[in-house]
């Protein structure tokens, strides 16, 4: 287990030595196949060059509207005073959004709910499947074991139908046109495999959905219970929308004190919690001889929660990332988004998406929890609030100087009691 930022950035950042493996990841490519996330280093460079057009900052204007778009639909049904599923509602927004990106409008409103219902059930039985790794057990034709099985093999057949129908109809510009375009050759390197397609999307979509979700619903609840932080977040989406119902693309540099939640979110909770690699040699790290074959695990949540590294580890501060304040931790000690040629992809397109889904729920309700304390998540193949129900309550947009701009709805309740932050409102996001 490495421990220390230093330590974790150098096994990072060499990736010939420190390559994707263990038990996660060796459950993941059963699932997700040889894509991105998952595939060894020798096959990593020539992935990353054919992805990468479509997630460039250029393309982020065209994503961030969408981004707007799909965020306003969500919370548009809420009602004042009514209690809502949070998490199933940024697991609504994430899948749709992540869906258009792949397919554009491929999928219908009954399969990206499908989708949705696909994959809560199977990060629920992945976790399960890596800490207890008896295939056996998993063979047993049980509940549990069988809704899995279902949702893994209707994920992929979603998959696969919107492949054979985008063959069969016009080319988009989207993802799944890129790849397709690949298969004939016309891509980076050597044509892609049907199979090679068939696993990138299925890659992304599973890494695109669910870890953003759990950090837009960690970010609700954290700001629930920190209500000068929220203050200050509805203070400036007021300033900068302007009585806007979304921000748009050239927004994103003004929401400082949104993208300063944002962060703060992901060092606090980050969804990714817990990874692990495989040395592919014998090789020594502090002082400590590695055989070749050698599990290494490193936790972003465990370097994040290092009062060493960042002060008052415990407690939700997004004021520590704005500009001109100190370095808040050590280089290499903040990693939500992993380090080195396997960062994140979409490292640039979840922030923008997280920050704008934020500001658009931000500016028309407050968010609060049901009375009582907050359930801490139970840690899973990634970390989270997987059942977070708050209260709605409408916000009247006050004009910028007004005292206790943007803090409370009239009636509202304090943030109900809540657990100790270190176990309150955990969150993940996974390295690509």
């Amino acid at each position: 287990m490495v421990c220390h930022p230093e330590l974790v950035s150098r096994m990072l950042k060499d990736t010939r030595t420190f390559d994707k493996g263990g038990p996660l990841f060796d459950r993941l490519r059963i699932l997700m196949g040889n894509g991105l996330v998952t595939c060894p280093h020798q096959d990593h460079r020539r992935q990353r060059r054919l992805l990468q057009p479509a997630f460039r900052p250029s393309r982020l204007t065209e994503q961030a509207d969408l981004m707007g778009e799909e965020a306003e639909a969500v919370c548009r049904e809420w009602q004042a005073g009514r209690q809502v599923d949070i998490s199933a509602a940024m697991m609504a927004l994430t899948t749709r959004v992540i869906s258009r990106v792949l397919f554009s409008d491929s999928l219908d409103t009954e399969t990206a709910a499908e989708v949705r219902q696909c994959l809560a059930a199977i990060v629920h039985g992945l976790f399960i499947r890596t800490a207890v790794p008896i295939d056996a057990l998993f063979r047993v034709p049980t509940r549990a074991n069988r809704r899995y099985r279902w949702a893994v093999e209707r994920t992929h057949a979603i998959i696969t139908a919107a492949i054979a129908e985008r063959r069969r109809g016009v080319p988009r510009d989207d993802l799944l046109g890129t790849l397709l375009e690949a298969t004939d050759g016309n891509g980076a390197g050597p044509a892609l495999t049907e199979q090679e397609v068939h696993d990138q999307l299925v890659s992304l979509l599973l890494a695109g959905a669910e870890t953003t979700a759990l950090c837009l619903a960690s970010a609700f609840s954290l700001l629930a219970q920190n209500p000068e932080a929220e203050r200050r977040l509805h203070a400036e989406v007021d300033a900068v929308l302007a009585g806007r119902q979304r921000p748009g693309p050239d927004d994103l540099s003004r929401l400082v004190h949104t993208r300063a939640v944002v962060t703060e979110t992901l060092r606090h909770s980050p969804p990714g919690w817990l990874f692990t690699r495989v040395t592919t040699e014998e090789t020594e790290l502090a002082g400590c001889r590695l055989p070749r074959g050698a599990i290494v695990l490193y936790s972003p949540y465990l370097l994040h929660h290092d009062p060493a590294c960042f002060p008052d580890a415990d407690r939700f501060l997004p004021d520590r990332w704005l500009p001109g304040r100190v370095a808040a931790g050590p280089h290499g000690a903040l990693i939500p988004f992993a380090a080195g040629s396997r960062k994140c992809i979409g490292d640039t397109f979840a922030m923008a998406e997280v920050t704008i889904a934020l500001a658009t729920v931000a500016g028309r309700w407050r968010l609060r929890h049901v009375p009582g304390p907050v359930e801490p998540p139970r840690p899973g193949a990634t970390l989270g609030p997987r059942s977070l129900v708050m209260i709605c309550e409408p916000r009247v947009r006050v004009p910028v100087g007004t005292p206790g701009t943007g803090s409370r709805a009239p009636g509202a309740t304090p943030a109900s009691r809540v657990q100790p932050s270190r176990t309150a409102g955990e969150n993940g996001v996974d390295d690509a």
